[in-house]
């Protein structure tokens, strides 16, 4: 088999298998809540640990891809994420319950960063792009992990022992997987995080990122809990399931549809769906106009994560493996600051209510890509005049 196609190959085992992890730990989040008989607020200060240790993660991923080929950060990040996943069920304690959530958030910042920009270096020996079928399989992944947390339920297999099965599988495939990663594919400049005044082009594609990660996010960790306490449905996996399903189908035909409409019109269109998927399943809190609701909103988040890692690796100032690692700083500033923010407003207003903060991040969308496509003509102009 070409070496290319066998990279692929392992790297989409990771981004896949990754998936299957974190929905894991997403979709027991309920049963977590249950077990320590947090409230709504309670629960979200014990995710707010995860985006304080991501942040930790932001120099030490940046010096990792600047020092190591891609691969080294990525295989070691994720076996650590799955031990920590194992903890994360084994916790007693609130204090041994916040270390393990902290060390799986770390250690994921870490390998997302490393699988993004070994996915936008592979993706330059192919002639199509393959970064949004790399993140329509992580949300395949998640929804084969949400159908075996469903079936682990639905069995009465206790939390401990769902964790560690999960974790044992992970690490399998690291080991499996390690040599068979792309090789040499540190670059030599752009390396170093430049303080100062924010650079417009990373600072509008963080802007867009953090918001969809907010949804993201959000709907990870709180769409079962929805469907539990709003709905009072007792199988509450059917949300993140239909949501996971339809960001998933949607990912992997995202190249397609930004090749044909454009990155200006996917990323209005995408408000479009999130606003109103949002808006259905608010304003008509049944079982299926919720279903319908959140698949719009699945649909509508799908494309925004992988465009816009996609144009980070066009940055002029940093390398690809440098401009993703500060985008996807406010991406995991997103993804995991939605899930306290949506406990603090559950506390105040109601979970119902709450889910409105999604269709706002929605909204975002059109005015920020229209300031970045503006500055991104500017930066080009001097150019096509030099020609």
């Amino acid at each position: 088999m070409e070496q290319r196609n066998t990279q692929r190959i392992f790297l989409s085992i990771f981004f896949f298998i990754s998936g299957f992890v974190f929905s894991t730990w997403a979709s027991r989040i309920p049963t977590i809540k249950t077990f320590y008989g947090f409230n709504e607020a309670q629960m979200g200060t014990v995710l707010l640990a995860m985006p304080i240790s991501s942040l930790i993660g932001l120099p030490i991923s940046g010096w990792l891809i600047g020092r190591f080929d891609s691969r080294v950060p990525l295989t070691a990040a994720f076996a650590l994420n799955s031990i920590a996943l194992a903890f994360i069920g084994l916790a007693t304690s609130l204090v041994s319950l916040i270390a393990a959530i902290s060390v799986f958030s770390f250690t994921m910042r870490i390998f997302s960063v490393s699988a993004n920009t070994q996915a936008i270096s592979l993706q330059k020996l192919f002639e199509k792009k393959i970064l949004g079928s790399m993140h329509g399989l992580w949300s395949a992944g998640g929804i084969a992990g949400v159908g075996f947390c469903t079936l682990m339920i639905a069995r009465g297999v206790s939390i401990e022992v769902h964790l560690a099965l999960v974790a044992a599988l992970s690490l399998g495939v690291t080991l499996f997987s390690f040599r068979s990663l792309m090789k040499k594919d540190r670059s030599s400049q752009g390396n170093k995080l430049i303080l100062g005044k924010p650079d417009p082009y990373i600072l509008y594609l963080g802007i867009l990122i953090f918001f969809a990660a907010v949804c993201e996010g959000g709907m990870f960790d709180w769409s079962g809990i929805f469907f539990r306490e709003v709905l009072h449905v007792r199988i509450f996996t059917y949300g993140y399931l239909t949501f996971m399903t339809c960001m998933t189908l949607s990912r992997f035909f995202s190249d397609r549809i930004i090749d044909r409409l454009g990155m200006q019109t996917t990323y209005l269109i995408s408000s479009v769906f999130v606003v109103a998927g949002i808006g259905l399943a608010v304003l008509l809190p049944t079982f299926w106009t919720t279903l319908l609701g959140f698949s719009l909103t699945g649909f509508g988040t799908a494309a925004i994560v992988p465009m816009t890692y996609a144009l980070a690796g066009g940055s002029k100032k940093y390398s690809p493996g440098m401009a993703i690692s500060i985008v996807a700083t406010y991406a995991t500033l997103g993804m995991l600051a939605g899930p306290p923010l949506i406990g603090y407003l559950a506390h105040a207003v109601g979970l119902r209510y709450s889910f409105l903060a999604f269709a706002f991040s929605g909204l975002v969308f059109i005015p920020v890509s229209r300031l970045f496509f503006r500055h991104q003509q500017r930066e080009q102009a001097p150019q096509v005049m030099a020609q």
